[in-house]
């Protein structure tokens, strides 16, 4: 019996344009522009070609794929690699696996739905999802929100900042071989996510910040749980110090790695730490001010080198910073309602439900119907983990949206991967890699 040729082919598998092809069939433009061509840099700014070997051959240099199934690619990310031996020449971050289309999903959801929909994009951080996307609706409907919603909002906001970064320190910890960090990320991580499930329902996915303020008000005792969480978060920041910010092997495998200038920064739309810690001290939270921001008192915090122990810095002391915002929040909370008294965008009490027709009548229809937005268009930006996340809406006056657009901040810092990756060894990949804390489902939205 003769063995027969397989029936697949390479070319099945081919991602089409996103492929990292071969230098044969590459043409020196596109080699020279991960390093500046595509960057657009700014007058005075050059990129000296000579640094770039276009003349090397493909029996010198071998194509490799990281991921999409490697643990340290944060998720169903593909990186293809061409590598020298054990430094990279060439990268090429592959993105799609997930193919949610959460966006297109939008469009078939009524706003009172959207919440739910958006929540899972930066899983990581649903709270941000939620808010910007409920801040898009609000300013099409042109509604005010009760100040105690306002303050509500920002207090889940900034406990999401810090549990996000703290799975972000975890998973940094154990990318560069920290078990304990990945031990003690989670630990802390957990008690953010307790009084969560205690406020929401929910640990993740919550659909509780709303398009008319928020689900449901803080539960009882909530300033002793937050205050519990602030104290015991912030003396384990202290902890991380001690075990990694001057640990040899940690400073070696972070400082000098992974470096990025602020004009590479800014010329890349780059946003969140990975922009500040080029020295650009550019946060929404501050720079255009949204919920009561400008009430509270909170530091912006830059690096100077632009590379991962910058990084690692800025998101241990932005727990540090957004502790400091809770506790503002919690001595400033303002009391009356948590929601809009409009019946056209708010649901009647629980409690009238049993007692009222009318009550059951608006309630359904709020929740089977939804409400009608003005037309018009809206984009709002917050300040999320990763940088800015943006919703842009256009409602043609219906129940529901007829486009929606998320400017994702893990879709465009991914940009900076090839820059970061070039002449780095494979081992460091992982660790740079994981500097840009990518959230794939956001991405892949």
């Amino acid at each position: 019996m003769t063995e027969q040729s397989p029936t697949w082919s390479t070319g099945e598998t081919s991602e089409g344009a996103q492929e990292l092809e071969s230098r044969s069939v590459t043409g020196s433009g596109e080699l020279r522009r991960e390093v500046g061509a595509v960057l657009r840099l700014p007058e005075g700014v050059s990129v000296d070609s000579n640094d770039i070997d276009v003349e090397r051959r493909d029996d010198e240099t071998m194509i490799i794929n990281m991921g999409p199934q490697h643990p340290s690619t944060h998720g169903v990310l593909r990186l293809m690699l061409e590598v020298d031996g054990e430094v990279i020449l060439r990268t090429k971050p592959v993105i799609g696996y997930l193919h949610t289309g959460m966006e297109k999903t939008a469009e078939e959801l009524t706003y009172v739905q959207g919440a739910t929909n958006v929540t899972r994009m930066d899983y990581l951080c649903p709270l941000s999802n939620e808010l910007v996307f409920s801040l898009a609706v609000e300013e099409l409907l042109g509604v005010d929100l009760p100040p105690r919603a306002v303050w509500i909002r920002m207090l889940m906001a900034e406990l999401n900042r810090v549990s996000s970064h703290l799975m972000w320190m975890a998973t940094n910890g154990m990318d560069l071989g920290s078990t304990s960090m990945m031990i003690y990320g989670f630990r802390e991580r957990e008690m953010v996510l307790s009084f969560f499930e205690k406020t929401t329902g929910l640990r993740m996915n919550h659909n509780y910040i709303r398009p008319g303020g928020v689900a449901a008000d803080l539960p009882d005792g909530w300033q002793d749980d937050v205050e519990v969480i602030c104290e015991t978060v912030l003396a384990r920041t202290y902890e991380y110090d001690e075990l990694l910010t001057g640990q040899p092997i940690f400073r070696e495998r972070t400082e000098a790695v992974g470096n990025l200038t602020a004009e590479e920064a800014v010329a890349l739309s780059l946003t969140g730490p990975i922009l500040r810690s080029t020295g650009v001290a550019w946060d929404l939270r501050k720079a255009m001010p949204y919920l009561a921001y400008d009430e509270v008192d909170f530091d912006v915090l830059v690096g100077k080198y632009g590379d991962n122990f910058d990084r690692y810095s800025i998101r241990l002391n932005e727990i540090r910073e957004s502790i400091r915002i809770i506790r503002q929040v919690a001595e400033k909370m303002p009391d009356g309602d948590y929601r809009v008294a409009d019946r056209k965008v708010t649901p009647p009490p629980r409690a009238r439900i049993d007692e009222s027709m009318e009550a059951l009548i608006h309630h359904f229809k709020v929740f089977t119907e939804g409400f009608r937005v003005p037309e018009g268009e809206a984009y709002v930006a917050v300040e999320s983990p990763r940088g800015e996340l943006g919703c842009y809406l256009v409602s043609n006056g219906t129940s529901k949206p007829l486009r929606m657009h998320i400017r994702a901040p893990s879709f465009v810092n991914l940009q900076s991967l090839p820059l970061l990756l070039r002449g780095g060894l494979v081992a460091d990949a992982v660790a740079t890699t994981s500097s840009v804390d990518p959230v794939m489902g956001e991405v892949d939205r």
